[in-house]
């Protein structure tokens, strides 16, 4: 199978600055988000936005999407921990495709975002309510973490389904499943 002309294949430097770089920008954002919402919004008093279609309604979340898990707060902190762990110990060192840089780094971003609520949020340490404030008819109230953690996930499916290359940059040949540089 003829192989495209650009793979997507970047130097292991540039994979790692993509990666950190759409995080940290990621996590910003969410913050920034969260706190100007908790500043202008009533809490459970929704503001339209667009219409029904697109809502702002704060409310703090203890547990995960549609609020699985209510109480659980530190048991989120840790699975998110480690997940950034995760993230920063095998997937870094790893990553040579900027596609895969962007989807990691979404996940990264996503995860820290809902991570630094349940640390720093009442009612305490590890146990903090996650700030959600977007409301889009018969789905759970979510926050700018959420949507780059689903983003992450379209972009994985993306990759896994359109590109033949793994987060290393490396193909594999489906013939004879042999790596092919």
């Amino acid at each position: 199978m003829p192989q495209p002309t650009h793979t997507g294949v970047v130097t292991p430097w540039r994979a790692r600055t993509i990666l950190l770089g759409v995080a940290v920008v990621g996590v910003v954002l969410d913050q920034v988000a969260k706190q100007a919402a908790v500043a202008a919004l009533v809490p459970e008093r929704p503001v339209p936005l667009v219409g029904r279609l697109l809502q702002l309604y704060l409310i703090r979340n203890s547990g995960a999407a549609f609020s699985l898990g209510e109480g659980a707060t530190w048991v989120f902190a840790l699975l998110a921990s480690l997940v950034l762990v995760g993230l920063l110990v095998v997937v870094l060192p790893r990553v040579r495709h900027w596609g895969w840089a962007v989807a990691f780094g979404l996940l990264g971003a996503g995860v820290a975002g809902n991570l630094v609520d349940r640390v720093v949020r009442p009612p305490a340490a590890f146990r903090g309510h996650v700030v959600d404030f977007l409301m889009l008819p018969h789905w759970p109230i979510f926050n700018v973490a959420d949507m780059m953690i689903v983003a992450a996930a379209a972009v994985i499916i993306a990759l896994s389904f359109f590109g033949h290359r793994g987060p290393t940059g490396r193909a594999y040949d489906r013939d004879d499943a042999k790596v092919t540089a």
